[in-house]
């Protein structure tokens, strides 16, 4: 019998595997260029260094990043990251005293959607011997951060031109899923009115991975900003985004109990596969074994569940794709890489728990 250095691992265990998630990285870039976009991945799905250095190579203009604690570990954790776009309004004055100190080591973007984050953005640059490029988050559909009309991204990038410290950058947004038509046309309408007022649009950046393979410039988008896109996951292959065979990371999990003949235990709950369903039914796809179901999570145990006899032994092994990998990720220190030649690697996860 063949032993696969992954039957070493005690489990539960996060797996990824380089060779799919190079191959979800080139994809993704050849998509890009050919759309005349920019490439630059939020390294919020995989918070590794290294990834975000593949991701580079291949092509990207630099990363994004969620939070300034994000950015602070990409940095310090891989010289190629000399680009950083946080998508994320920083408010209050130790933040923006980071964001400052990492300014002056790489170059930094960030997204601001009110006079109140502007104003802090501006008191701590104010006296820097360079200025902090800022760009108008907007609210495309989304519904989350952003300004709500176009008029309202012409009047926050008036504030920020006018602000010391700071240069208006361009447009920034996170479209609803299929909506990528009416963000074009709000990122339009507001490009024209800002450059009405004699100010250039520099960038137009949106992102998300749901719509990856729909990506195109439409007439105003400079700069695409995919994350979950690096492993893929169970949402996605849902959406027809990828397909299992495409999910680069996995999560591996040990029978430890087959209390009736149509039910067994895991040893990975919550606390590793997340209660995310996304939508979904269950907790994850098995790999090989449609029949089951994850129906069930508490923080260290999950119930699998089939309609007829489960087939399953005390210390059996199960691969799962997880619903949404992008929590997975945060949930363990290291993650246990399969490299091309079949070596196993433990990566530790440089931007877990990074979330101030």
């Amino acid at each position: 019998m063949t032993v696969s250095p992954l039957d070493a691992l005690e489990t539960p265990a996060v797996v990824v595997d380089l060779a799919i998630a190079r191959a979800n990285v080139a994809r993704f870039q050849a998509h890009a260029d050919a759309a005349g976009l920019a490439a630059r991945p939020h390294i919020k799905t995989h918070k590794l260094p290294q990834l975000a250095r593949l991701q580079i190579e291949q092509g990207a203009v630099g990363i994004t990043c969620q939070k300034v604690s994000e950015a602070e570990a990409m940095v310090a954790g891989d010289p190629s990251i000399r680009d950083v776009l946080i998508t994320y309004n920083i408010v209050g004055a130790a933040k923006v005293a980071r964001l400052r100190a990492l300014a002056g080591r790489v170059r930094v973007a960030v997204v601001a959607d009110s006079e109140s984050v502007v104003s802090g953005l501006s008191a701590g640059f104010a006296d820097a011997a360079e200025p902090l490029d800022v760009l108008v988050e907007c609210d495309t559909g989304g519904q989350r951060c952003g300004v709500a009309s176009p008029e309202a991204a012409r009047d926050l990038a008036r504030r920020i031109a006018a602000s010391p410290g700071l240069v208006f950058e361009g447009l920034m947004t996170y479209p609803a899923a299929g909506k990528a038509g009416e963000a074009a046309e709000f990122l339009r309408a507001a490009k024209a009115l800002i450059e009405a007022e004699g100010m250039t649009v520099a960038r137009v950046t949106s992102g998300g991975s749901p719509d990856i393979w729909q990506a195109r410039t439409d007439g105003v988008l400079t700069e695409y900003r995919p994350g979950t896109y690096v492993y893929n996951d169970r949402s996605l292959v849902a959406r027809g985004v990828a397909t299992l065979d495409d999910c680069a990371l996995t999560v591996l999990a040990t029978v430890v109990s087959v209390p009736t003949s149509n039910r067994a235990i895991i040893d990975a709950g919550s606390k590793v596969l997340t209660s995310d369903l996304l939508g979904l039914t269950g907790h994850g796809a098995v790999l090989g074994r449609p029949d089951l179901a994850i129906d069930q999570l508490s923080e260290e145990h999950g119930r699998v569940v089939s309609d007829g006899p489960i087939g399953l032994a005390v210390g059996d092994r199960l691969r799962i794709v997880p619903n949404h990998v992008c929590v997975v990720t945060n949930m363990v220190d290291a993650v246990h890489v399969k490299l091309e030649d079949g070596r196993i690697e433990s990566w530790p996860v440089a931007a877990r728990g990074k979330v101030v």
